[in-house]
């Protein structure tokens, strides 16, 4: 059962106001058909939900769960067999709107043959932009996803994950309102993925809304602010990340220098009062901030052998 929390994320309005709505679905369905028009798969089935302005909010759920037809929903690339979608106010049916969002798609459909400098420019004279613009923009955005090594060479020379950085150099071209990012982060290495989330939350801090699709659910968890499951093209939960991450019937307590004599008090007092002390030991990091926090001290001091893992 879904549940729909109120409360608005760090930065925007009033979620009751409806100027704060970028994106809202509305019974919402989609199924495809064959060649006969009979009934082939139901991918979506009455999707309420809606994406504030200014948030991150991102779409989750296994494969086939219906994320992709959303997404093509939301663009106007697909018609919906029932309920309608808006963006910006609009059905999602008026190209208009597409002035306003950026898209960067999981797989990149660039020109090989064309270096970084080329691609912004064509992509920024699909929108009109005049040549002063368009060099400014492409400097500018080259610069932001770290490619300024490699602006000269062919796309077809590019890794998977400088081509990822491209293609969001290329969804950012037009200063879209509206970003709709399918799997970010693939073919980035660690330290990649965490500029790539470093640069979404900025490009939130800097008034964006953010539609997130990720199979990555520790880059859902250190960006977004809300989240919709999706599952068999049913909403199975959505709400803001703190909330649903919180476990509500266990209490964590963190304290450091306590001596042995007072962590038995503390397991008696727990013990009196009713409740039951399932663990108390050191707190762990993650892998990803171990690795990078290896490699930043392997920077800072070549040759050194951390040991940390060792008895």
């Amino acid at each position: 059962m879904a549940t729909a929390l109120d409360s608005a994320p760090t930065g925007t309005t009033s979620a009751n106001d409806p100027t704060n709505i970028i994106v809202e679905t509305r019974n919402l369905g989609k199924i495809y058909r064959d060649f006969w028009g009979r009934k082939k798969v139901h991918a979506l089935k009455s999707l309420d939900l809606e994406v504030r302005r200014g948030e991150i909010f991102g779409l989750l759920g296994p494969n086939g769960s219906g994320k992709s037809t959303t997404i093509k929903l939301m663009l106007g690339l697909l018609f919906p067999t029932s309920g309608r979608v808006f963006v910006f106010g609009k059905d999602a049916t008026d190209v208009s709107k597409n002035e306003r969002i950026g898209y960067l798609p999981e797989e990149s459909y660039l020109y090989k043959f064309l270096n970084a400098d080329e691609t912004l420019d064509f992509y920024g004279r699909l929108f009109d932009m005049s040549a002063e613009e368009r060099r400014e923009r492409s400097a500018k955005l080259i610069k932001m996803v770290k490619l300024e090594h490699a602006r000269r060479r062919q796309l077809k020379e590019y890794s998977k994950g400088m081509t990822r950085r491209i293609g969001l150099a290329q969804a950012l071209i037009n200063e879209p309102e509206f970003l709709v990012l399918d799997e970010p982060t693939t073919g980035l290495d660690p330290l990649g993925t965490r500029d790539m989330k470093d640069l979404i939350l900025r490009l939130r801090d800097e008034g964006k809304t953010i539609l997130l699709c990720s199979h990555q659910l520790a880059d859902v968890q250190d960006v977004c602010d809300r989240v919709a499951i999706l599952h068999q093209g049913e909403l199975k939960e959505l709400g803001r990340v703190d909330s649903l991450l919180k476990m509500q019937d266990v209490t964590q307590i963190h304290a450091s220098g306590l001596s042995e004599e007072a962590k038995g008090r503390i397991k008696r007092i727990i013990e009196e009062s009713g409740g039951e002390l399932q663990r108390m030991d050191n707190p762990t990091t993650t892998m990803e901030d171990l690795f990078l926090d290896i490699v930043k001290e392997s920077e800072q001091r070549p040759g050194r052998r951390g040991g940390r893992g060792e008895n």
